[in-house]
C-alpha cells in the first residue's frame, strides 16, 4: 500500500463528532468529486465516484450518521482494467439529495445548482474544526502525497479556479504556504516543503502518517548531516594529502639541486621531518620539532621550502632569504 494510500485509509477511519464538522467534510466531498441530476419532473439525484472503498465507505457512514438517511452503493468493475473498481454512493430520493445540498451550501437562494459545485457561502466553515474537516474531505477524494522516502509532495486536485483558490485560502488559515498550479485542464493546489506537509497532517489530523513522515525525514536528515561530514571531512583530507605531496616535491628538487647544508637549521629540520613523515599534520610535524613549533610555524617554513623550490624551477639561485 502506498504512503498516500494509508494516510487515507486514516483518514476514512476518523469521523468527527460534531455535526457541523461532519457537513462541513460531506461538502467537500460532494463539491471534489459530486455530481447532481435533474430529471424532467424537476427531482434531484445525488452521486459521487470513487476508485477508493474507504472513501465510498466514509461518505456513505457520514451521511447515515448526519442526516440519518440511507444510500445505495453501486461497484463497477472496469472493462479494460480488471482489477480497478468504481463505487458510486447514489442519494436517488430527491428530497434526500435537496437536504443535503441545501445544509452543505450548494445551493443557491433559487435553489439552483452553484457553478462547479462551489459553496455559495462559507457559513460552515466559520469554525476552525469545520476547515480541518473540510480539507480531510478534500484531500480524501482528490488528493495525494507523495513517498517522503522519496520526495516531499502534497496536492489536491481541483477541477475549477474558484474552487483551488476557495480550498488555498482555508489552507492558509494554519499558516501553511499551499500554491496553485495549472496541469492540463486541473487546478492543483499543492505544498513541497516537508515540514509543511508535515503541519498539513497534523490539520487534517492523520496523526498516525505525521509519525510515519517525521520518523523518516529525522532519518533523511541525519543522513545528509553525515554526508556533509563526510564529504567536507574527505575534503579536507584531499587538501592535506596534495598540500603534502607538493611539499614532498618542492622539498625533494631542493635536495636534488642544492642539498640541505646550506639552508637555516630551523628549515633544514621541517624539511627533513616532512620527507620522513610524507602523511603527518602541520600540527603532528611541529609536535616532532625541538623545541616543539605550532602549526603556523611550521606552515611559515613550508612555504619558504615552496618559495625556493619556484625559484630553482624558474632557475633564479638568489639568495632566497633576500
Amino acid at each position: 500500500m502506498s504512503f498516500s494510500s494509508k494516510v487515507k485509509e486514516e483518514l476514512a477511519k476518523q469521523v468527527s463528532t460534531p455535526r457541523h464538522c461532519q457537513i462541513a467534510e460531506i461538502t467537500a466531498i460532494i463539491s471534489m468529486c459530486g455530481r447532481v441530476t435533474i430529471s424532467s419532473e424537476n427531482k434531484y439525484g445525488l452521486w459521487i465516484n470513487t476508485e477508493n472503498i474507504a472513501v465510498a465507505r466514509k461518505y456513505f457512514t457520514l451521511l447515515r450518521k448526519t442526516f440519518n438517511m440511507n444510500t445505495e452503493i453501486l461497484i463497477r468493475q472496469n472493462s479494460i482494467v480488471k482489477k480497478t473498481r468504481t463505487y458510486t454512493v447514489a442519494v436517488t430520493q430527491s428530497e434526500n439529495a435537496v437536504k443535503i445540498l441545501t445544509t452543505c451550501k450548494l445551493l443557491n437562494e433559487e435553489s439552483e445548482i452553484e457553478e462547479h459545485m462551489s459553496l455559495v457561502e462559507n457559513m460552515i466553515l466559520r469554525q476552525t474544526c469545520c476547515k480541518r474537516a473540510f480539507i480531510r474531505g478534500a484531500f480524501l477524494v482528490a488528493g495525494s502525497i507523495s513517498n517522503p522516502n522519496k520526495s516531499y509532495h502534497f496536492e489536491i486536485v481541483c477541477t475549477d479556479e474558484r474552487k483551488a483558490k476557495q480550498l488555498q485560502n482555508i489552507i492558509q488559515t494554519f499558516h501553511v504556504e499551499a500554491k496553485i498550479i495549472l496541469r492540463k485542464k486541473s487546478y492543483i493546489v499543492y505544498i513541497k516543503e516537508g515540514a509543511q506537509i508535515v503541519e498539513i497532517l497534523n490539520i487534517m489530523e492523520a496523526h498516525v502518517a505525521l509519525m510515519d513522515m517525521e520518523n523518516i525525514r529525522i532519518l533523511k536528515d541525519m543522513r545528509n548531516t553525515v554526508n556533509r561530514k563526510v564529504n567536507c571531512e574527505t575534503a579536507n583530507i584531499n587538501k592535506t594529502v596534495n598540500a603534502a605531496v607538493k611539499q614532498i616535491e618542492d622539498i625533494k628538487l631542493i635536495q636534488h639541486q642544492k642539498g640541505f647544508e646550506w639552508l637555516e637549521d630551523s628549515i633544514k629540520d621541517v624539511a627533513k621531518l616532512r620527507l620522513e613523515y610524507p602523511e603527518a599534520t602541520l600540527k603532528e610535524l611541529g609536535l616532532l620539532l625541538t623545541p616543539i613549533v605550532g602549526k603556523s610555524g611550521v606552515n611559515h617554513r613550508l612555504r619558504k621550502l615552496s618559495n625556493l623550490a619556484e625559484k630553482l624551477r624558474e632557475n633564479k639561485e638568489e639568495n632566497y632569504y633576500d
